[in-house]
Parts: structure tokens; sequence; C-alpha cells
């Protein structure tokens, strides 16, 4: 059976395109209303549009770090659809590509405070409004190079490593009524990744055992489980999503 989100409201950061738009996707189709944030206004409107239209979904653009956007953001799904019960944590960026010890430490702070701290805001903020008194299910969007270390993303690596932490810490803290848990995926081919394999994919896909990169509706199909009832006994978890990448001593 496929899980129905009908009459439940998800609030999804970084959600324009790629893994965010995937997962906003699959929860309306699962009969959810949708609130989706990111940076750039256009590229929200159009994924409101893929998502069935403005009876379905919401934009609400502005910047993942910026309290007042997120004050607002939490405040509209309640106001427009009636509830927060599901929020994603998706949004997230890599200004730095490369080793961690070159890496500029300025850059680093603007990883871990969007990645990071802006992930535990956005749950603060949930959490406040809607989820203390009514309960509800949180997923943190973090990265099999949180797990597994690799060369080319190390700042990014040590941010989602610390998210995946933030998942358990946060899964013991708000259970029973609110569940938290993670998926990891290894590269999954959006604009955000496009760096780690675009010029040499079926390179890059060879070390895979499913020979194969990911798409977005790999971890949305993930994500919608963990967010559901059918996942009522799960919290604080992070479900790797690598295609086998790991087994075979890989890292992205």
């Amino acid at each position: 059976m496929t899980a129905d989100f009908t009459g439940k409201t998800a609030l999804v950061t970084g959600a324009s395109r790629g893994i965010g738009l995937g997962i906003a996707a699959e929860l309306a189709a699962r009969g959810a209303k949708i609130v989706v944030t990111a940076r750039n206004k256009a590229d929200l409107d159009a994924a409101v549009a893929e998502l069935g239209g403005t009876d379905v979904a919401l934009a609400v653009p502005g910047k993942a770090d910026d309290p007042e956007h997120r004050a607002f953001a939490v405040a509209a799904a309640v106001e427009r659809f009636g509830s927060l019960d599901v929020l994603v944590n998706n949004a997230g960026i890599n200004p730095h590509f490369g080793g961690l010890i070159d890496a500029d430490l300025g850059a680093v702070r603007k990883i871990l405070e969007v990645n990071l701290v802006g992930a535990l805001a956005w749950t603060q903020e949930g959490y406040r409004v809607w989820m203390k008194e009514h309960g509800g299910a949180v997923l943190n969007v973090a990265s099999i190079g949180g797990i597994v270390a690799g060369p080319f993303i190390g700042a990014y690596n040590v941010s989602k490593a610390a998210l995946i932490h933030m998942t358990r810490q946060l899964g013991a803290e708000l259970a029973p009524g609110i569940r938290v848990n993670a998926v990891a995926p290894a590269v999954v081919k959006t604009r955000f990744a496009a760096a780690l394999f675009e010029g040499h994919e079926e390179e890059s896909a060879a070390a895979y055992p499913m020979k194969r990169l990911g798409v977005p509706q790999d971890v949305a199909k993930a994500a919608a489980f963990l967010l559901s009832e059918d996942a009522a006994w799960i919290t604080g978890e992070t479900v790797v999503l690598d295609g086998g990448l790991s087994l075979a001593g890989g890292s992205a």
C-alpha cells in the first residue's frame, strides 16, 4: 500500500528543483498540501505549477538561514492549510569544492550555518508553532559523505555528518510525539551535484553496484516512507541511499 498524506501539510525547504522538488512531488501525489521554499521566486512558481497549482502548493521564497523567512513560511503553512505535519530539511549549500584542510573558513561557517544550524532552526520553528502540541515528522536530507569520507566536498561532508548526529539527538529529544529521521544519498543527478558527475557519468556510475547514479525519485520514495505512519516505530535513523556504493568502499 502507498502511504496516504491526505489532510496533512508538508513544508519542504530547497524545493524549487532536484531532491527537494522530488520529495514535494511525491508527498503531493499522496495527498499532502505542500509549502515549498527556496531563494528563486520564478523557480518556486514553476514548482508550484508542477505540483498541481495553488490549491495544492504554496511558494514562500527566501533564504533558508533567514529567521524572518523561516517564521513567515511556517506561519503561512498553518494559516493556508491548517497544520504543519511534515517538515523536510533539504536546503543545503556547498560553496567550497575540495578538501577540508584547504577550505576557506568563511565558506565552512556558511556551510554549517545553512546545512546544520538552518535545519535545526527550521525544526525549532515548526516545533514551537505546531508540532509541540500536535506531533509530526521531520526528515533531514543528509549525504553518504556524512558517513564515508571523500576527497571532493570535505566541508559539506562534515556538515552532513553533524546533521546525521543531530537527527539522532532530536529523535531522542522529541519522541514520542515527533519522529526525526534522515536520508543519506550518494550522488543524485541534480544541478546541485553536477560537478560530481557531468562529463563522466558512465565512469562515476561504474563504481556503484547498481551501475547507475541516483535520481530524485529514489530519494523521494524513501522520504515518503520515513515521513509516513508506515514508519511509526522509526526515529533517529539515517537511511543510506547509495546504490550500494558504500558496500564497495566508495565515497561520493
